[in-house]
């Protein structure tokens, strides 16, 4: 957690890896520097490391039907935060072209009835949402464009503008694994050699400036629309 005095608001980053060793945690801590760097101050949520449980329980939803529920404690301390924050960033590996269990269970419990969704005025309104995506497949494998299509409509439309957010973007980032993945003409997953040593530096170069500039994108289109 980040205590300069920010400018531009406050960011919620939560990254959804078990590895803290990983490409998507590295993506994490470098996007929380930039937005740290673009003035904002940046609350750091870590899933795997706080031992956020993914499976809904009773406790998490009582009654359903009542929109006032208490939540369960758990579950209220991370609504807090989501309202504390101005912009969301989350950062995932795309699993079977969707987010892994441990985001997806965040969102199950937290962004409860009654919280994020079933008010007419909902309590996330203006709210902005990046969802960073790391993708195995190269970039110029034609299953790239579907899987940015799937992820947009599920995330953006199906959950962040459902829940009252004022803008939401998906940034799929390929060329995540160390073996180049891609289908090849008959639809067969082909799983090139490792890189390494200058090839390798130069493959996580590119993709950092490409995470950066995802993010500077996205900022960018903020700053036009504030």
């Amino acid at each position: 957690m980040s205590h300069l005095d920010s400018t531009a608001g406050t960011a919620l980053v939560v990254v959804a890896h078990h590895r803290a060793d990983s490409l998507t945690a590295h993506t994490a801590r470098r996007t929380l520097a930039q937005l740290e760097d673009a003035g904002y101050r940046v609350d750091l949520l870590d899933l795997h490391a706080e031992g956020f449980d993914p499976r809904m329980n009773e406790a998490d939803q009582p009654d359903w039907g009542n929109r006032d529920k208490p939540y369960s404690d758990e579950v209220e301390a991370h609504m807090r935060r989501i309202l504390d924050a101005d912009l969301v960033v989350a950062v995932f590996p795309v699993y079977w072209q969707t987010v892994p269990a441990l985001l997806k269970g965040w969102i199950d419990r937290v962004w409860n009835y009654g919280f994020a969704y079933g008010r007419s005025k909902p309590r996330l309104a203006g709210k902005r949402m990046l969802w960073l995506g790391l993708a195995g497949a190269t970039s110029d494998d034609p299953v790239t464009e579907g899987m940015r299509a799937v992820l947009e409509s599920n995330l953006s439309e199906g959950i962040a503008y459902y829940c009252g957010f004022s803008h939401s973007a998906v940034a799929l980032l390929p060329d995540a694994e160390e073996r180049p993945q891609r289908l090849d003409a008959d639809g067969n997953l082909s799983v090139g050699a490792a890189v390494a040593g200058a090839e390798r530096e130069a493959q996580y170069a590119e993709f950092d400036r490409r995470a950066r500039k995802a993010v500077e994108g996205f900022l960018a289109i903020e700053a036009v629309a504030g």
